[in-house]
């Protein structure tokens, strides 16, 4: 690899560090997740995220992008059909139970599957592939794939080991109320920006 390319992929796990680290739709409800449920319980959901950002991350760079150039009204609705799914989920993480009286919450915490598909509805995620595959495409669809995976990984992860944490301050019924709430409009506001595009 020459010097170019080395510059290229540095490039690009910085870029990947920080768009995965910084808060977004999968983070916060991991945020969420790990106060409510624990990162184990939230292992799941994690997995979910990166296994499906990078199923996605591949369909782009291997053409898949190409698609909402040909058929700019698909890009319009994945942004609406995105924009309705995430105030649903916000919505759920608003109103969610407190723990019962043994510290367990109610519900489940999202499953692999439901993460995994998520992705395709995530405003967020399909800009980091769609940025990611235009800025870095010469390096390869499958080394772009796999330095976004290894680095989304333990990022997001840490959302949902800093919400376990969390929850020895969020014992409380009204404080973790507030913390839903909280958790619910950052999620919302964290993409609106990119719904505007």
């Amino acid at each position: 690899m020459d010097s170019h390319s080395l510059a290229l992929l540095a490039a690009l796990a910085g870029f990947a560090f920080v768009t995965s680290i910084t808060p977004g739709p999968n983070n916060l409800m991991l945020l969420a997740s790990g106060t409510h449920f624990g990162w184990r319980r939230s292992l799941p959901h994690l997995l979910g995220i990166s296994s499906g950002f990078g199923v996605m991350l591949a369909l782009v760079g291997l053409g898949l992008g190409e698609v909402f150039q040909h058929a700019p009204w698909l890009h319009e609705v994945l942004k609406w059909a995105s924009l309705a799914y995430l105030l649903y989920l916000a919505w759920r993480v608003a109103t969610a139970a407190p723990p019962r009286d043994d510290g367990r919450s109610e519900g489940r915490p999202m499953g692999f599957i439901a993460a995994a598909l998520f992705q395709a509805v995530n405003p967020k995620a399909w800009a980091m592939a769609l940025t990611a595959v235009t800025a870095y495409g010469s390096l390869g669809v499958w080394v772009i794939t796999a330095v976004f995976v290894a680095i989304n990984l333990p990022c997001c992860g840490s959302w949902a080991l800093l919400g376990e944490q969390m929850r020895r301050w969020l014992h409380r019924p009204r404080a973790l109320q507030a913390f839903n709430w909280g958790a619910a409009v950052l999620m919302v506001a964290s993409v609106l920006p990119l719904l505007r595009g």
